[in-house]
């Protein structure tokens, strides 16, 4: 057994050890700090416990209590933990065609829904999460805490929307530097495509970079207008510009090793999506760590301790045997 505090022990055990002998060899001296009527009212009367064996009973407490402080522990060694779980990078498309409303209320609005119900698939792994649109930036670091991660979705709103096309160039450099110490290296994409002559040099980059891609598409192939803030559709040449599903993202995928999914009603597509990631990368873990393994001990003198002291504090009467009895 050893002491986690263990100078703590020694710097209060030290003081109470010399307090304990000149309590009990300099008692006289002591009770000239009080006067003779205070000392009057703070003893007990009629009591059966010595004044020097409760002294005795008062130091024991203090000195349990400051075991108990040091913290007694057995050590049982290191002991090294594998933190079982993937690393993934989580990107949501916040480019102008997000705001079309094929899908209730608005893609935007439905791809949040489902990244949330993702972090509910994947309690254990890691997530980092990211939005895109012309340029790429990060929302927030690598983390398991998907408390954290699902208020920070929920706190996208229309005003991220960036109106400017969406650079899926943009977005395969940023997730490369981001899964760049990952392995494997997962980026699961919710978007509703882009342009075809991004698409080329988007799985060119992912493949070079050894990128596993996921996506989630979202949104109709029959399409929606494009609005603009004011929730009005915006036009081109008098004409209103209508946003379709682009599926060509989701053979990219296919293409890097991953799978895709269309987004729908409910939460089976995710829940398939995440099935095919845990199936393909199963048995790779995060990483290990060590932490040492030992046994607390405290609450046994901590109880001790309170015991003693109880004791202490306690007025035991002075039984007397009179007439063929005892009486207090």
């Amino acid at each position: 057994m050893s002491f986690v505090n263990l100078p703590f022990f020694w710097f209060m055990v030290a003081p109470l050890a010399i307090f304990t002998f000149l309590i009990l060899t300099h008692k006289d001296e002591f009770l000239q700090i009080f006067d003779k009527k205070v000392l009057e009212r703070l003893s007990v009367g009629d009591d059966a416990l010595p004044l020097v064996w409760r002294n005795l009973i008062m130091i024991l407490a203090i000195f349990f209590m400051i075991v108990a402080m040091a913290r007694p522990v057995v050590d049982h060694g290191d002991k090294i933990i594998e933190l079982e779980g993937l690393s993934a990078v989580v990107a949501l498309d916040i480019s102008g065609s997000m705001r079309s409303t094929d899908v209730y209320p608005n893609r935007l609005e439905f791809a949040k829904k489902k990244i949330t119900t993702l972090f509910d698939a994947m309690p254990t792994d890691e997530l980092g999460l990211m939005a895109f649109a012309h340029v790429s930036f990060m929302m927030a670091p690598f983390s398991a805490d998907k408390a954290t991660l699902t208020q920070i979705i929920k706190g996208i709103s229309d005003e991220y929307i960036n109106m400017a096309s969406t650079d899926f160039r943009a977005l395969s450099s940023f997730a490369s530097e981001l899964l760049a110490q990952k392995h494997p290296k997962i980026l699961i994409v919710f978007s509703d495509g882009g342009e075809p002559k991004d698409m080329l040099e988007f799985s060119k980059k992912i493949q070079s970079e050894g990128i596993i891609l996921y996506v989630v598409l979202v949104g109709s192939k029959e399409g929606s207008p494009v609005l603009g803030s004011d929730g009005k559709p915006i036009y081109n040449k008098g004409k209103i510009i209508i946003t379709q599903r682009n599926d060509t993202l989701g053979e990219i995928a296919r293409k890097s090793g991953g799978a895709f999914v269309v987004a729908s009603s409910g939460n089976g597509d995710i829940y398939k999506l995440v099935k095919r990631i845990k199936s393909k990368h199963q048995g790779k873990n995060k990483g290990e760590i060590v932490i040492h393994n030992r046994e607390e001990y405290f609450y046994y003198p901590l109880g001790l301790g309170l015991l003693f002291l109880l004791i202490g504090f306690s007025s035991l009467p002075r039984l007397t045997y009179k007439m063929g009895r005892f009486v207090v």
